[in-house]
């Protein structure tokens, strides 16, 4: 795991072997997920600090979760509990959780780059849980381990991500991640909700959702971030559902056997019908659950755990 011995800061940069080693490992530790007993001693004896300046409850319980299963202490602190809003800096936090004994931390931040910094400062590893709009590479992780775990493979797939591009870490993270492991990735939104550049990165480029979902073999919406939409980018929820919401007619353009995925939380009846999500197609579920393991699989290698401790 060269490049990422210490720290998961995002997944720009790292290599298919190593997202391979990490997807393989997840199966295992999604076997001990459905133990009777759910525990291993893998990080026994290792305290892994969960931060999170933002609110969260898939992400953080998912953290926590992981953490417990592979016998870890944890600890979670919110920023509305912490020094930060005392106005303590981020090297002075890492000064004091390298000072309590933190092994691991799980940072999420509003501010892009925030684990960067963590990592520089901090003598323990950081797993970055969302840092901004920039990345949050454990979703493209769990994302990638659900796809594969569907279809059984990811080269050659067609990956069609709709939605508000703008403001999506998730999304900067799966096609960092898709593209790196072979996928054919194709992003659709409205002119005002697309990066500027993101044909760079190898995407295709769509304002059109009828055409960008045509022949997809995943199809997965992201949340529309209303919190976040003070600057007029769409003139109402109504069209914006109208236009490029995901609905059982749209869906009929993809792949026969399609999946339907989302990040959560939705907003249903906005990006996503409520007869889609709940539908035969949606691993949304799914990747709820795929999460703890794929979580427990990062954690366990940021740790340096050999083998024979994830099979006891």
């Amino acid at each position: 795991m060269a490049v990422i011995k210490k720290d998961l800061l995002g997944l720009e940069g790292v290599g298919q072997d190593e997202l391979t080693e990490i997807l393989d490992l997840a199966v295992s530790m999604k076997e001990v997920m459905g133990r009777q007993i759910k525990k291993v001693p893998a990080l026994r004896g290792k305290t892994v600090v969960n931060m999170f300046y933002e609110p969260s409850t898939r992400t953080r319980v998912s953290f926590e979760l992981a953490a417990k299963y592979l016998s870890a202490d944890t600890v979670n602190i919110a920023a509305s509990t912490s020094s930060a809003v005392k106005g303590e800096s981020m090297r002075d936090t890492a000064t004091t959780l390298e000072a309590l004994g933190a092994d691991l931390v799980v940072l999420r931040h509003p501010m892009a780059g925030a684990p960067h910094l963590l990592a520089k400062v901090g003598n323990f590893g950081v797993l970055n849980a969302g840092d901004g709009f920039h990345g949050h590479p454990t979703q493209g992780l769990l994302d990638m381990f659900t796809i594969r775990e569907k279809k059984g493979y990811l080269k050659g797939l067609e990956v069609a991500i709709v939605g508000d591009l703008l403001h999506s870490r998730v999304a900067r993270s799966n096609i960092w991640g898709l593209i790196t492991m072979g996928a054919s990735v194709r992003v659709c939104a409205p002119p005002t909700m697309l990066p500027i550049g993101l044909e760079r990165t190898g995407v295709k480029v769509f304002n059109n959702m009828d055409v960008a979902v045509e022949g997809a073999d995943i199809v997965m919406m992201l949340r529309m971030q209303l919190e976040r939409q003070q600057q007029g980018l769409f003139p109402s929820i109504r069209e914006y559902n109208r236009l490029f919401g995901l609905n059982k007619e749209r869906l009929a353009l993809a792949a026969k056997d399609a999946m339907v995925m989302h990040p959560g939380p939705m907003n249903r009846g906005v990006e996503i019908s409520p007869d889609v999500a709940d539908g035969v197609q949606s691993v949304i579920n799914d990747q709820v659950t795929n999460g703890v393991a794929v979580r427990m699989a990062v954690l366990y290698l940021l740790a340096g755990g050999g083998s024979s401790e994830v099979d006891n």
